[in-house]
């Protein structure tokens, strides 16, 4: 039973050209980036495929967490790729660190509450409001919050990992009861440092702005894409001749994942639009406002690839037995959850480059870059966006390979691998 995958030379090479394209576009938006005054397309496209990539890295995790804890089986034989997502986490502190670094070195404006004199009622900066909010919305807490939590993540991954490759030689239930215990130590600190995490890394952009089901939208959000990763993995291990104790079955589940919980995202999505559009509080209903009236496109964009595609061509059941119809949906969801992120942070940036330019016009002595009503890479990913999504996606996967290539595909001594080889939809 036991697997062996070999990391060869030409996926090396591929991996590598989309890391390169990444950073290609990333220096050519850098120098390109004319039109604002701090380079906010660069950092908001950084931060946004930082977030992005860390986070289904995380709920990976907690997927795999959850499953071990409620004694799953189905699971057993792939859980060596859901691994291999989860030790992305350092990657994803470095990356992270960056904007951290950023915050103190003022490379980047992408938080409003981090200007200097926002808290001082005597500074012309001063915001009543998120003066009250400086207790969580500050520079250490950003840096503390990002370095711990994250730390804190990547050692439960490493231990879980290191307790599941010595199954493989040492047998017995030692440690698969090591898995169960940091299993049990992560659900609970990893559901409520992920929604610190979310707030201050994506929701504080909109520092006036706040939602109670921001966190859960979210993590569903990476959910879905970390499930369309998943999905594609197996499907290219399969076509490479691994993975062949899977059957149809599995691939059937992981297509009900995908259904179901992108109709779990839509849920939350209109919860959490519904709630605050009946409420009409004006220091939240912006958040919409803005996104409908200046970023239509986007918005309801957002709902036809995330929801109404997924839910036409995965509610048939046929279509979840057959490779290439799971391989469209998974690519087209991962890349309508990558948009999803990028709706969440860059009408927010426009509003406030926005808002800045029209007040500095009214001041003579300091006349910013003017703010286009469309705004290539912020109403709409132009192609540096894309293909620094494709550098990040080759980080990410080249990164999840190299991890495969350390152990078996297999965990045979797994206490639940029979239950998985016999696994039926």
């Amino acid at each position: 039973m036991e697997q062996q995958f070999t990391f060869t030379g030409k996926q090396k090479t591929f991996f590598l050209a989309l890391m390169a394209l990444g950073a290609i576009c990333l220096v050519l938006t850098y120098i390109g980036d004319t039109a604002t005054p701090h380079h906010e397309r660069f950092w908001t496209n950084f931060l946004h495929n930082s977030v992005f990539f860390t986070g289904i890295s995380f709920i990976g995790l907690y997927w795999l967490a959850a499953h071990t804890i409620g004694y799953s089986g189905w699971h057993i034989g792939f859980k060596r790729i859901v691994e291999a997502m989860t030790l992305f986490l350092p990657i994803g502190l470095i990356l992270l660190l960056v904007i951290v670094a950023g915050l103190y070195g003022g490379w980047h404006h992408l938080y409003h509450w981090a200007q200097e004199g926002i808290t001082d009622p005597t500074h012309p900066n001063y915001d009543k409001i998120i003066a009250g909010k400086s207790g969580l919305l500050n520079k250490t807490t950003y840096t503390a919050v990002t370095v711990f939590v994250l730390l804190a993540w990547a050692a439960i991954a490493y231990f879980m990992r290191r307790a599941s490759v010595a199954e493989d030689t040492e047998g017995g239930l030692k440690n698969y009861k090591k898995l169960k215990l940091w299993a049990a130590i992560l659900l609970p600190v990893g559901a409520f440092s992920s929604a610190f995490c979310i707030w201050l890394w994506v929701m504080s952009i909109d520092s006036h702005w706040y939602s109670t089901m921001f966190a859960w939208y979210t993590s569903a959000s990476w959910l879905v894409s970390a499930m369309c990763i998943l999905t594609l993995v197996i499907l290219y291990l399969r076509s490479q001749g691994y993975m062949g104790h899977l059957n149809k079955h599995h691939l059937h589940d992981l297509g009900k994942y995908i259904f179901a919980f992108s109709i779990f995202w839509t849920y939350v999505w209109f919860s959490q639009f519904m709630l605050i559009w009946y409420a009409n509080v004006g220091e939240e209903t912006i958040y919409f406002k803005n996104r409908m009236d200046h970023f239509p496109v986007l918005f309801y964009g957002n709902i036809l690839i995330n929801f109404v595609l997924p839910f036409f061509v995965l509610i048939r059941n046929s279509t979840k037995w057959k490779a290439g119809s799971l391989t469209f949906i998974a690519v087209v969801v991962l890349f309508g959850h990558w948009i999803d992120f990028f709706q969440m942070i860059k009408p927010s940036i426009w509003a406030g480059l926005k808002h800045h330019a029209e007040h500095a016009a009214h001041d003579a002595g300091h006349h910013g870059p003017e703010i286009a009503d469309f705004m290539m890479g912020f109403h709409f990913p132009g192609l540096l966006e894309v293909g620094t999504f494709l550098g990040f996606l080759g980080l990410f996967l080249y990164f999840v390979f190299s991890r495969l290539a350390k152990a078996s595909l297999v965990p045979v001594n797994d206490p639940y691998l029979y239950e998985s080889l016999n696994h039926r939809a």
